[in-house]
């Protein structure tokens, strides 16, 4: 189980991590991972997921990603300078800021947790609504 959650049949949550962005690290380009990939560093480029319907991207409270993210699901303490993409679940914490649009199937946000952006809600396709 990850933060509590317990996986659904179907749910593309990644119960492992299979890579980490430590604190004090910084990328510049873009990243591509499988898996479940947690940054508590800095990257400065897109974060895109090579399967979009598994691949589990959480970003730590001192993490930030200046450019877009593309993935099935996103757990956010941190910080998102760009555009999020999410087919599956978007989950905001307390301290998350995201300055972008943010494209999600299903959302969960915290109180405090703030979104500069618009909202747009996809369909099981893909598709905005």
């Amino acid at each position: 189980m990850l933060f509590g959650r317990r996986k659904k049949r179907g749910d593309p949550l990644q119960e492992r991590i299979d890579c980490l962005i430590g604190p004090g690290t910084t990328i510049a380009g873009d990243l591509i991972f499988t898996g479940g990939l947690r940054i508590d560093g800095m990257i400065q480029g897109d974060v895109t997921v090579s399967d979009i319907k598994a691949g589990t991207l959480v970003i730590g409270d001192g993490g930030c990603i200046e450019g877009d993210v593309r993935v099935s699901h996103v757990i956010v303490y941190g910080e998102i300078r760009g555009t999020v993409y999410a087919t599956g679940l978007v989950e905001l914490h307390p301290n998350a800021r995201i300055t972008g649009d943010v494209h999600y199937d299903a959302i969960e946000m915290r109180a405090g947790a703030e979104i500069e952006g618009h909202l747009v809600k996809q369909s099981a396709a893909g598709e905005t609504q």
